[in-house]
């Protein structure tokens, strides 16, 4: 991008690894912005309204950095599943989403000299009916609560997951080819 110091606005490793397959050069700084503030209850306004506030509170001491900010919320029947609050709310929205479809959206704020824009993808994902002893064994092994929805797609795979529509970067937090289009768009 011109060379244009970008920061992504985040300390999720899986959206570093996964920026990093098209932007070899930045640094990432992570928002101290509390999601949990906002009260909009509409999935893509709260996403969209999250990545924003991300991405500015980063911006505010990066003036001239490009900076990204993302949110990534699970969505089933108009919930929002956010990061869980413990073990036992964790199990409960994989109870919850088994044997169900639900939508994974990820919403993407570019922020740079007060300019901004902001998108965002979903992906439907559907999972199998899980067993409680399936559900106990994943929690006991993978760190779940820092994942929206209580799990990360790269360490379920196939043994929660029937099917995925959609971007698959998308569920894991990055919706890379969303973000090359922002990115020729706000040059």
């Amino acid at each position: 991008m011109n060379n244009i110091p970008i920061i992504l606005a985040s300390a999720s490793p899986r959206r570093a690894e996964l920026l990093g397959r098209i932007i070899k050069d930045f640094k990432v700084v992570p928002s101290g912005f509390d999601e949990s503030r906002l009260d909009s209850t509409d999935p893509v306004m709260f996403a969209e309204k999250a990545s924003y506030e991300k991405a500015k509170d980063v911006a505010a001491l990066n003036f001239d950095t490009l900076v990204i900010g993302a949110d990534t919320i699970v969505v089933l029947g108009g919930e929002i599943f956010g990061k869980p609050q413990d073990l036992v709310h964790a199990k409960k929205m994989l109870l919850k989403l088994s044997g169900k479809t639900h939508e994974v959206i990820t919403a993407l704020t570019l922020f740079r000299q007060g300019m901004s824009l902001t998108e965002h993808a979903v992906t439907e994902v559907t999972f199998k009916t899980l067993s409680e002893k399936d559900i106990d064994h994943y929690l006991r092994d993978n760190k779940v609560l820092d994942k929206a929805g209580s799990y990360a797609i790269q360490e379920i795979g196939d043994m929660f997951i029937k099917s995925i529509k959609g971007d698959h970067d998308n569920v894991v937090g990055l919706p890379v080819k969303l973000l090359r289009e922002m990115l020729r768009s706000f040059q």
